[in-house]
């Protein structure tokens, strides 16, 4: 197994930090672990070898898994169910009641795998069946093509989807050979791109929630404000801003105000 000089980690971590705002300060051990062997594997004498290559690869495939190995991309349906009660018994009647052009800002930030963008759909299906009119499409957004190409497919194992909640699965999934599909209508009510939390916000519009979960824990403090501010910025007035639990935000340094836990709201 190859390991990594210090140099070499110092370089990977500015790249990456001025890059995606990801902080690999205390992920030495890890990168080790998840690259050397695939790089000595694959004929890379040195870190800085593998470096180069990904540098000057410009179709941005190489740089592309890199990323995917040195994030975690771990998902599940239902994840923090408090947020999807929340955002279904709250949230969806308020917009319904407030916005009058009948078209939903809604994005799912870092979305992997497609599971939370999925389930939102759902319950927007669900709220809004038979209120005619309604835009309810959800922009959903991931650095990772990998991740990416799963959540277009919307297909999940038996095993996903085996505490996923049977009414739901019944009615927007059908079986297929790798086990359960998403109904068109779910799918097509998805848009998924490639998106950089680090870019410039260059939206159309104004959203009315954002769900950012579990992305901001491989962010440090000032990456982690600079991108709330951000947030904030694209957000309708009385919208929210949904977090994952494990992750924290100094109430008196944000604009949002705190509804509940890692859930935000803009007054």
């Amino acid at each position: 197994m190859l390991t990594i000089k210090q140099e070499e980690f110092e370089e990977l971590k500015q790249f990456i930090y001025k890059n995606y705002g990801i902080d690999l300060t205390k992920k030495k051990h890890l990168i080790e672990g998840r690259l050397g062997n695939s790089l000595a594997a694959r004929g890379f004498s040195s870190f800085r070898e593998y470096f180069e290559y990904v540098y000057n690869d410009k179709s941005g495939a190489e740089l592309s898994e890199l990323l995917n190995r040195l994030t975690t991309n771990h998902t599940y349906f239902m994840r923090e169910n408090a947020h999807f009660e929340y955002y279904k018994n709250t949230v969806l009647p308020e917009l319904f009641n407030t916005v009058s052009d009948k078209s939903l800002g809604i994005w799912s930030a870092g979305c992997s795998t497609g599971e939370e963008p999925s389930t939102l759909a759902m319950l927007n299906d669900e709220f809004f069946y038979g209120k005619i009119g309604w835009d309810t499409r959800i922009l959903a957004t991931d650095i990772s093509d990998r991740v990416l190409e799963i959540a277009k497919k919307g297909v999940y194992s038996a095993e996903a989807v085996e505490k996923f909640p049977q009414e739901y699965r019944k009615k927007y999934m059908k079986p297929c050979e790798n086990g359960y599909m998403f109904l068109d209508r779910i799918r097509d009510n998805i848009i998924y791109k490639k998106f950089n939390l680090m870019d410039e916000f260059r939206f159309k519009r104004k959203f009315h929630v954002i769900f950012c979960r579990n992305v901001m824990i491989y962010f440090d403090s000032k990456t982690k404000l600079e991108l709330v501010n951000k947030f904030y910025e694209v957000t309708e007035k009385g919208g929210y801003l949904f977090i994952g639990h494990s992750e924290y935000l100094d109430k008196d340094a944000i604009e949002y105000d705190y509804v509940m836990p890692a859930v935000y709201k803009k007054g």
